[in-house]
């Protein structure tokens, strides 16, 4: 399908079709754990009967086998390693970002030609101002603190034609806030991140006397992943295992980076108890949640809202997670909350419920009752809600 042409929705009165542009280079495909990816096709597979169907602007060269909860038009990728760091330098003397926008324009060549709807731009500030906003309603969809490099006055030259900005999380709309002048701000909405209750989903847990441990993400240091296996082997319990499950990127076959190998070095004291598994399908991941007893959130950096604490609460996982980001309001009540890398805190929380059953398990109900409300139906509705006053 070339990008020339958006599939045609169905008819439907008053009711806006939503389009989609994620990063160039991602994949909008379930071989990876990509977030954003993940977060389109959950708000795509809950699109209403009576709502079209949904398009996704996907670059070439990205895995072919693709969600099949939208329509997926191809574009031609020419980024440069460079372009990032020429467009820093001009845009903070110009305001401009000239390389971005050559890349993202093939992406939205066909715009004129798309029946009227929102053109939804995730982590993606430059596209903005290159929607015919005659015929769609621009919206920034802000995963991440996106305008760290951006002045006042670029972010609104950039950021002017947005109907809305969306981000995932209250602690994320209270950073970009003030990267905003007063007129953008006030269009800052917070729609949080949901989960697929259906395929992530609590099975019975028998008690075998091991307290299964799982973090799921990405082996970065922002991730937190070391502060865990520090913690499985300060324990030094048999009875309590760790899988650690994701790679510093999503290669399955790229080589070790030295964070991915000190992690091995950390945990060599715990070698029989700790097992690494650097890649693995998305569609794989809710079975290891599903195995596990306590999901752990590690992470350093202040995470925006991670899908991996409402994957593992809906899951029937405990969950143990830093008080940092947008965690804690992710979380609710329903989880344990650690101040981010203190090894001994997470020790003392993860011995706990491996000593208490009756802790665990209702720590585990009140996980799974809390993800239960945070469908990913749940959340279109939501998103539907907050682009209703400016949808074409």
């Amino acid at each position: 399908m070339s990008s020339e042409t958006v599939p045609a929705p169905r008819a439907t009165a008053g009711t806006a079709r939503l389009v989609h542009l994620i990063t160039p280079g991602d994949h909008f495909s379930p071989r990876t754990g990509s977030a954003v990816a993940t977060v389109v096709h959950g708000l795509s597979a809950t699109t209403p009967d009576d709502a079209p169907r949904p398009a996704v602007l996907v670059a070439a060269g990205t895995y072919p086998e693709r969600y099949a909860s939208a329509d997926t038009v191809e574009y031609p990728l020419t980024a440069r390693r460079s372009d990032r760091l020429v467009d820093g330098v001009l845009g903070r003397a110009a305001g401009v970002r000239p390389r971005a926008r050559r890349t993202l324009r093939p992406a939205l060549a066909g715009q004129r030609a798309w029946e009227p709807g929102v053109l939804l731009a995730h982590n993606l500030p430059q596209a903005v101002a290159l929607v015919d906003t005659a015929r769609h309603a621009p919206v920034l969809y802000a995963h991440n603190q996106l305008l760290r490099t951006y002045t006042r006055r670029e972010a609104a030259r950039t950021l002017g034609p947005a109907a809305a900005i969306v981000a995932v999380s209250d602690h994320l709309a209270g950073v970009l806030a003030p990267r905003l002048p007063a007129g953008l701000a006030d269009r800052v909405v917070v729609v949080r991140n949901g989960v697929d209750t259906a395929a992530f989903a609590a099975p019975e847990r028998p008690d075998d006397g091991v307290l299964s441990v799982v973090f799921v993400g990405r082996a970065v240091p922002d991730k937190g992943a070391d502060v865990l296996v520090d913690a499985v082997v300060r324990l030094a319990r048999r009875d309590v295992r760790l899988e650690v499950v994701g790679g510093a990127g999503f290669a399955p076959r790229a080589p070790l980076t030295p964070y991915e190998r000190d992690l091995r070095r950390r945990a060599v004291p715990a070698a029989d108890r700790i097992r690494f598994r650097r890649f693995v399908p998305r569609d794989v991941v809710p079975a290891l949640l599903a195995a596990a007893d306590v999901a752990v959130v590690p992470s350093r950096w202040p995470d925006p809202c991670p899908l991996t604490v409402l994957e593992g609460m809906a899951s029937g996982a405990a969950l143990v997670a830093s008080a940092v980001g947008g965690i804690p309001e992710t979380a609710g009540r329903a989880g344990t909350l650690v101040p981010a890398g203190d090894v001994d805190t997470l020790t003392g929380v993860l011995a706990a419920l491996a000593d208490d059953t009756a802790l665990l398990r209702r720590r585990q109900l009140a996980a799974r009752d809390h993800a239960a409300a945070r469908d990913w139906a749940v959340v279109r509705t939501e998103l539907d809600h907050e682009l209703a006053s400016f949808v074409p």
